[in-house]
């Protein structure tokens, strides 16, 4: 199975950005976490990161026909962004929503996730584990359909 785990808007910033909400490990970290889960489990994975919508739209699109699934972090633009939205359902790859903290108990404003109704399922305050549990949900998905 392929993988595309795109990262949005200051997710470069892990480890700098609010270590009280997303903990001390940097970018790499997650990457090299994820990285090493893929190759146990058998799935070829690749990284996208971005602070710009339209190249994360693109990403999602240059996806179409080379991707099983894809695990997404839009960051902020989950509140924001219908344009990656509708990206998602454009090239219809399932795809997973995955957030760090867990935004449900966060500031109001990020109660709303436009990205979702895009999504086959959502993880949140799981820290880098739910990017690993997004990949599990999407290789038992495939395995349905």
């Amino acid at each position: 199975m392929k993988v595309l785990v795109i990262n949005g808007p200051n997710l470069n910033m892990l480890g700098i950005r609010e270590p009280g909400i997303y903990g001390a490990e940097t970018y790499k970290d997650l990457l090299e976490y994820i990285r090493s889960y893929c190759e146990n489990d058998g799935t070829d994975v690749s990284f996208y990161q971005s602070n710009h919508e339209g190249d994360l739209v693109d990403k999602i699109q240059e996806a179409l026909g080379v991707y099983d699934g894809i695990v997404i972090n839009p960051g902020a633009y989950t509140h924001t962004s219908i344009a990656i939205l509708d990206a998602l359902k454009s090239v219809s790859i399932p795809a997973v929503e995955v957030h760090i903290s867990d935004v449900d108990s966060r500031e109001e404003f990020r109660q709303i996730s436009y990205i979702r109704a895009a999504c086959i399922s959502t993880v949140m305050g799981k820290g880098f584990a739910g990017y690993t549990e997004a990949i599990r949900i999407l290789k038992e998905y495939r395995k349905t359909k």
